[in-house]
């Protein structure tokens, strides 16, 4: 077969890594740690091992804590236990020469307390979200948190660290941080859900403020250049209150002139699933990266449901530096390879995404190559 050369299947360098591609294997909840302890296990060593042949592995999201889980059967990076079973994962897609980075994130107030034996989750402020929660006994609704105090802050971002620590010691490559709308960090940016009064809360600097004392810890442990952070500005259904405001724009605006000093590995930049016009973030519309490109200064990693046609053509115009893929890596571990030889993609069993043991996992075929 011919293999055809295209934007994504170029080397890149990124810091003092070699990426084969620029095809990245974005974060993928797959919930097959199922066990008590939220171990990685044997079967999803197998599973990352598959997908090796992408320029980057980006982990499925992985708690910083005990006080961070809010998903079922989502591994942890906070015990010795843990990075034993991660050890694993990034041993095997070395062998078959890849790179991993580990994903690292915190659920906030968007938890439930069948998670904390009945204890509150905790959020910036006591406010619900409005949002569900993954429990072992199904989908529920949000609660109203506990407010966290400035000293559980502070441990908190010293437990980002721990896990960056850990990710090192169990072998990753590189660290990303989980800052989707969602998670604990967009909860202190929206005013929606952080009506706090002291440093933490307020105008765009002091509820922006977690953001770079969680890098600037992580950064202690990795060096700037293996440390990244994944954003979007735009998520408006199924996220409960933390919709786009009129601060959004300036808030991403002054977020990202930060993140210009830090000489970070990337930006990792989600992009919208749904039309903008008439909310108040429809400026990012039309042309929704450049918008990133033009503010920010360091490498740029996009993500937006792209297809090869399109992840190609984002490359060429010079909007993106990588670009991620993840629903499509469910079905087709070999996705690289099926874009060099355009072999058509199969599609995943919806079913299975997030439920069972190798069915639907690890179970997919690579492509014939004839």
């Amino acid at each position: 077969m011919k293999h055809t050369a295209q934007p994504l299947l170029e080397k890149y360098q990124l810091g003092d890594l070699q990426l084969k591609n620029k095809i990245v294997m974005s974060s993928l909840t797959r919930g097959r740690a199922t066990n008590a302890e939220l171990i990685p296990t044997p079967l999803m060593a197998e599973y990352y091992a598959q997908r090796a042949s992408a320029g980057l592995i980006l982990s499925e999201g992985t708690w910083v804590n005990s006080k961070s889980i809010g998903f079922i059967n989502v591994p942890g990076i906070y015990t010795e236990q843990q990075v034993e079973g991660w050890k694993l994962v990034t041993k095997a897609v070395h062998d078959n020469g890849g790179l991993i980075f580990s994903q690292l994130g915190h659920i906030g107030s968007a938890s439930h307390p069948d998670f904390f034996n009945g204890e509150l989750p905790a959020g910036p402020s006591a406010i619900n979200p409005q949002t569900r929660s993954f429990t072992p006994e199904g989908f529920k609704d949000s609660l109203t948190p506990r407010e966290l105090t400035i000293a559980e802050i502070k441990q908190t971002i010293q437990d980002y660290k721990h896990a960056a620590k850990n990710a090192k010691q169990a072998g990753f490559d590189g660290v990303e941080v989980h800052a989707i709308v969602g998670m604990l960090i967009p909860q202190f940016l929206s005013p929606a859900t952080n009506q706090r009064t002291d440093e933490y809360g307020g105008n765009i600097e002091n509820r922006s403020r977690i953001v770079f004392e969680i890098l600037d810890a992580i950064i202690e442990v990795w060096g700037s250049t293996r440390v990244s952070i994944k954003f979007t500005p735009v998520a408006l259904s199924n996220v409960g209150i933390m919709t786009p405001d009129e601060e959004t724009i300036p808030t991403f605006k002054y977020i990202l002139k930060r993140l210009s000093e830090y000489n970070l590995a990337y930006l990792h930049i989600v992009g919208p699933s749904e039309d903008l016009s008439g909310t108040p973030v429809a400026d990012l519309q039309d042309n929704y990266f450049s918008h990133f490109r033009q503010n920010y200064s360091g490498r740029l990693m996009a993500n937006l449901g792209f297809t090869q046609e399109s992840g190609n053509a984002i490359l060429e115009e010079g909007t993106a530096d990588l670009v991620s893929f993840g629903a499509p890596f469910i079905a087709n571990p070999d996705l690289a390879e099926r874009f060099a030889y355009n072999i058509p993609l199969s599609e995943s069993i919806q079913e299975t995404i997030y439920t069972g043991g190798e069915s639907g996992y690890a179970d997919y075929p690579k492509a014939e190559l004839v």
